[in-house]
């Protein structure tokens, strides 16, 4: 009998790699979906941008590698890297942005490490704090939700802003009704505080209703609904998104029980930013986690404590990167205390 030995992720012949980044890729468009119709087309076209990239950047290293060009783009794994990272950049960004990282994500975080299976940091993830350190202006210019922006950006008018950088003054698209610049609810909270208001008359704000942000809920629901069908069709594990969630809801529960004026409440925590992306589609990476189920457990819930913190005490709004970025770091920690023990061992002292 032939074996056959593949890096990781490791999954069932009837459950190959194609087939779940396939799913994963079909599950998360509903999010993209609603992006698009709250922020405009520029998200869309973001993605397509990061994936065209990404697989000429896959195709050439692999040439250079002397593998397989057809198997490597056969996996998928590039297109979902790209495809999470076209998601996370703001939809006016200009389009070299967008190209400097997914050639970094692919290039370096990807294959310097040996490619799919041996990199330790999620690619996508490690792309975006590159860009957000490097450049933070344009990575946190969003533009105001479709509901409540006084200009929002049609089809043509997004793809001359993406290309030609500086046709559109981008604080044209972030004014609200009220001709004030809107920044993401998060971003809004937080610099709010600091400012010495309370969560009440914050949240009094137009890119808050209902006690969430404008558009971000639905977007956020609308990932929530993806992931909830990967977990249907078993194409990821439910620990991580688990342990994720359930962490920053009880760290955002006890925050906003202790002191409800300075600190967000979970309903604004889970629905806001990439929390439901993070979740279901960028923690769950087979890669860059941890392996068992305890280990997996601990993975998702100390990214969700680490957004928590980051949020709350940190110099960003939203945390996902880097607190995803910080557990890949302890992934292997993780899976070597936690490890199940051997069937006949006892376990030692």
């Amino acid at each position: 009998m032939a074996f056959k030995i593949t890096s990781s992720p490791h999954v069932t012949n009837s459950n190959q790699t194609a087939k779940v980044m396939r799913r994963v890729i079909l599950c998360v468009l509903p999010g993209l979906i609603a992006q698009c119709y709250f922020f405009g087309w520029g998200s869309l076209i973001q993605v397509l941008l990061a994936v065209a990239t990404a697989l000429l950047a896959e195709a050439g290293v692999m040439k250079l590698r002397k593998r397989s060009v057809k198997t490597a783009l056969g996996d998928y794994s590039a297109i979902l890297t790209a495809l999470l990272l076209g998601i996370a950049i703001p939809p006016l960004a200009p389009w070299w942005l967008v190209i400097i990282g997914t050639l970094f994500a692919i290039v370096v975080v990807k294959h310097l490490y040996g490619g799919l299976g041996n990199n330790l940091f999620n690619p996508a993830m490690a792309a975006y704090v590159l860009l957000l350190i490097a450049y933070p202006v344009q990575m946190t210019s969003w533009v105001a939700p479709a509901t409540v922006a006084q200009h929002s950006p049609e089809f043509v008018m997004s793809l001359k802003q993406i290309f030609q950088p500086g046709s559109w003054d981008t604080s044209y698209f972030r004014l609200g009704i009220d001709g004030t610049t809107m920044a993401t609810p998060l971003d809004t909270m937080k610099t709010s505080l600091t400012m010495g208001l309370t969560t009440t008359e914050i949240l009094n704000k137009s890119i808050f209703t209902g006690g969430v942000g404008v558009g971000w809920f639905w977007v956020n629901l609308a990932y929530l609904l993806g992931g909830l069908v990967l977990l249907k069709l078993k194409a990821i594990r439910w620990q991580i998104s688990a342990g994720l969630l359930g962490a920053l809801f009880i760290c955002s529960g006890i925050g906003f029980l202790m002191n409800p004026d300075t600190h967000a409440s979970p309903l604004l925590h889970l629905f806001s930013g990439a929390t439901m992306l993070a979740a279901f589609f960028i923690a769950t990476d087979p890669v860059t986690a941890a392996t068992s189920n305890r280990g997996r457990l601990l993975f998702g819930a100390l990214i969700g404590v680490l957004m928590y913190v980051i949020r709350s005490f940190g110099g960003y709004p939203d945390a996902v990167a880097f607190a995803v970025l910080l557990a890949n770091l302890c992934a292997p920690f993780i899976d070597y205390y936690v490890r199940p023990r051997t069937y006949g061992h006892r376990a030692s002292h």
